[in-house]
């Protein structure tokens, strides 16, 4: 497996400190503080931990504080309620005494039921779209620093975004297309495919909101951004080291907060995954 995925693997394999405790450290991928979608995926593997032989199918998250990057974070676990066929859990994770994040999930056995979906949008393959780090030298040149270091820090996924043609630079519609993949092949464990899917939940989804106020790579360097709370529905098992589909759009933005939504799809046009984010949007 390639290191850096291997590393994020490893990053996901929580300690055990004792029951219903479990610790997990940091990894810097560019960005000020914790990222967001790597304590989501702690959260759901420590939850994970006290459920056996049910899957989860939500997670409700709310970030509180920024997490420090060179402290460990430990994660609370209440099994709130095992019933016949759903389980219930909260997570709490602490750096320095204090919550820096809080979540409810629920697990529930497998069954058989009615089935819809919505059919997957029309995308060009990702094997013909760049990755995002393949960026010029010249356009990074123009970006504040911060932004520049979040850009070219190497990621464990392949992301394609699927550029709008014709767009105005000065303002597009709230919507966009990413392909993403692991970057290597992973194990044959639904529960680690589920905790990756929940990292990379987190990318690319609250910029949606700024796609209508002008370049969102420049734009970023004048804007506070924090993800404020995170929503998500595992709707069927897929991999994440198969190309995923990620369908994004930004509904709302108002009171320095911008609201922004995602539905995940196979390659082959399944409906794996929901998601939905608030954030804010603080313009400097």
């Amino acid at each position: 497996m390639d290191p850096l995925l291997a590393d994020l693997v490893s990053l996901l394999d929580l300690e055990t400190i004792e029951m219903n405790i479990f610790r997990g450290q940091s990894r810097d991928i560019g960005s000020p503080q914790v990222f967001g979608g790597q304590v989501l995926g702690q959260a759901l593997v420590a939850a994970g931990r006290t459920v056996e032989n049910r899957s989860v199918h939500s997670l409700h998250a709310y970030f509180l504080r920024p997490g420090d990057q060179n402290a460990p974070i430990v994660y609370e676990v209440d099994r709130a309620r095992d019933g016949r066929s759903f389980s219930n859990r909260r997570v709490i994770a602490i750096q320095h005494g204090r919550q820096i994040f809080n979540m409810a999930a629920s697990f529930q056995i497998r069954e058989p039921g009615l089935e819809h979906q919505f059919a997957a949008p029309v995308a060009p393959p990702p094997d013909d779209l760049p990755d995002i780090t393949e960026i010029s030298e010249e356009y990074l040149a123009s970006l504040p620093e911060k932004v520049r270091r979040f850009l070219s820090h190497r990621r464990p996924f392949h992301v394609r975004p699927v550029r709008t043609a014709g767009g105005d630079p000065r303002g597009l519609e709230p919507m966009r297309l990413v392909w993403m993949r692991a970057i290597d092949r992973l194990p044959d464990e639904p529960v680690l495919h589920t905790a990756l899917l929940a990292y990379i939940s987190d990318y690319e989804l609250l910029g949606t909101a700024t796609l209508p106020h002008g370049d969102a790579d420049r734009l970023r360097g004048r804007l506070q951004m924090a993800s404020l709370d995170h929503a998500m529905w595992f709707h069927r098992d897929c991999r994440v080291d198969d190309w995923l589909l990620f369908s994004f759009d930004s509904p709302s933005a108002s009171g320095a907060r911008g609201l922004a939504r995602g539905q995940v799809f196979t390659a082959g046009g399944m409906l794996c995954a929901s998601t939905a984010q608030e954030g804010l949007i603080r313009l400097r």
